[in-house]
């Protein structure tokens, strides 16, 4: 009898761990132009591991900015196409006190592995890799038709992979597309995403006098630049947390019958929550709960905001500048440049007086949902259950994946987010990490998904 690949992935285990350790030592950085040779690294990487896990056509190809890995295997005839998407670039360390280990030397703690990108989203991408090759290696073959893209921007907003998808629509064609970088509601309870929030953002500058002022000869004769800022995001919000830009909500979707029983399914501890997070109570729209203020509903967020004199001690001065950079998650069927707009409108109409105000545009992306009952989302659903043993719920993402909806637009494809990832696993923060009970269950689980799409009619 033939080796299975659950057998198959138990008993190179070790083996795969280091893998993974030496793909996570490689710093690839793409906000930070320094670590650019180590961005194109980490693509060279994949693109020998993809072959040596058994595909065909491996590639690092070119965009205008960071590389792209592709690869494929397409000889699963009459059989559907998965187009597997994932990024191998990494969030920056900062702040680099805070972490308790380097965070380019993996190591193993308490049951997770600690290391920037293993939750998002090397460890998710090392994860498909390695559920191919234990196919390969144990049937010689793979259920489905595969091919992959692995993009090195995702974490700068993915601004070159729209054209290229556009350029390679032929060669990117499939049946579905698959991405591994959301995650679960907690540890042993699997979840599938269809669905992500859009983004778009803002920064805000607001400037007064020339220069700073001394605010015992000036104070009250001339507008404050910190306090014009602050009257002006106070103008954001009323005190139940609604958004009283005029026009924010018009386009919202309602949530159907069928997504408020999965929320109601997903029952969620919001105590939990509160003592997790250390606030002393949960705050948002009034009239939602926890889960859907932060996956159906669209928000508004100060991100960060500067002026005036941080130092230790004091000084007395009327700060002349202040800014503020500002996000909007969006849902369907929220367009962000029109997002945009109303936002550019309200502060326009709220501008203080006595202050000159500018604004710069940030990255923007759709939002994107998948139909709940549509047959590739059922079967990733099946295949969560035979894994984990348990119910599968189902949730949108608070969080945006801009390359999603740009998928959807051009490829015309329904997209599966099969994330493994846990929401206290600090990516983005230090001493990110990664479960391996979810590593381990993970590569089965996207095994056993192939397996459910083979018998799916194209």
């Amino acid at each position: 009898m033939a080796q299975s690949y659950e057998q198959y992935l138990q008993d190179h285990r070790e083996q795969h761990l280091q893998e993974l350790f030496d793909f996570l030592k490689i710093p690839s950085i793409s906000s930070l132009s320094v670590h650019k040779e180590d961005v194109k690294k980490a693509a060279a990487w994949l693109q020998t591991a993809l072959g040596k896990a058994g595909l065909e056509h491996t590639e690092v190809m070119g965009t205008k900015g960071n590389p792209v890995v592709y690869g494929d295997w397409l000889h699963a005839d009459g059989k559907p196409t998965v187009l597997i998407y994932g990024h191998y670039d990494v969030q920056p360390v900062d702040p680099l006190p805070l972490w308790e280990s380097e965070p380019f030397k993996p190591e193993i703690r308490d049951g997770k592995i600690f290391a920037r990108g293993v939750s998002d989203d090397k460890g998710q991408v090392f994860m498909h890799v390695k559920a191919i090759e234990a196919l390969m290696q144990t049937a010689g073959t793979i259920p489905v038709n595969v091919k992959v893209l692995f993009e090195g921007e995702e974490e700068v907003g993915s601004p070159s992979l729209p054209s290229f998808v556009e350029e390679h629509k032929k060669m990117l064609s499939a049946d579905l597309i698959v991405i591994s970088d959301s995650g679960m509601p907690e540890k042993g309870k699997p979840a599938i995403s269809y669905g992500l929030r859009g983004l778009c953002g803002l920064q805000i500058n607001v400037k007064g006098a020339a220069g700073d002022l001394h605010s015992g000869e000036y104070g009250g004769g001339v507008r404050n630049a910190a306090q014009a800022l602050v009257e002006l995001l106070a103008s954001f919000h009323d005190h139940d947390g609604r958004i009283t830009v005029d026009g924010f909500y018009d386009k919202v979707v309602p949530a159907t019958n069928e997504e408020k029983q999965a929320f109601a399914a997903l029952r969620e501890n919001e105590d939990k929550i509160r003592k997790q997070l250390g606030v002393p109570e949960l705050f948002g729209e009034k009239g939602y709960s926890y889960a859907e203020r932060t996956s159906i509903r669209p928000t508004l967020e100060i991100n960060g905001l500067n002026s005036g004199f941080t130092g230790e001690g004091l000084k007395t001065v009327l700060p002349s500048e202040a800014f503020a950079k500002i996000t909007c998650r969006l849902v369907p069927d929220q367009d962000p440049y029109e997002i945009l707009e109303l936002l550019k409108k309200h502060i326009k109409e709220h501008a203080p007086k006595g202050v000159a105000i500018t604004l710069t545009e940030f990255d923007k992306g759709y939002p994107y949902v998948t139909p709940l009952d549509n047959p590739v989302i059922q079967a990733a659903g099946r295949a969560f259950e035979k894994v984990y043993k348990v119910p599968v719920t189902y949730k949108r993402e608070g969080g945006s994946i801009p390359i999603v909806a740009s998928f959807e637009q051009i490829l015309k494809l329904p997209v599966v987010l099969m994330g493994f990832a846990l929401p206290t696993e600090n990516a983005h923060a230090p001493n990110e990490h990664f479960e391996l009970e979810n590593f381990e269950k993970g590569l089965e689980t996207i095994c056993a998904y192939w397996h459910e799409l083979e018998n799916l009619k194209k």
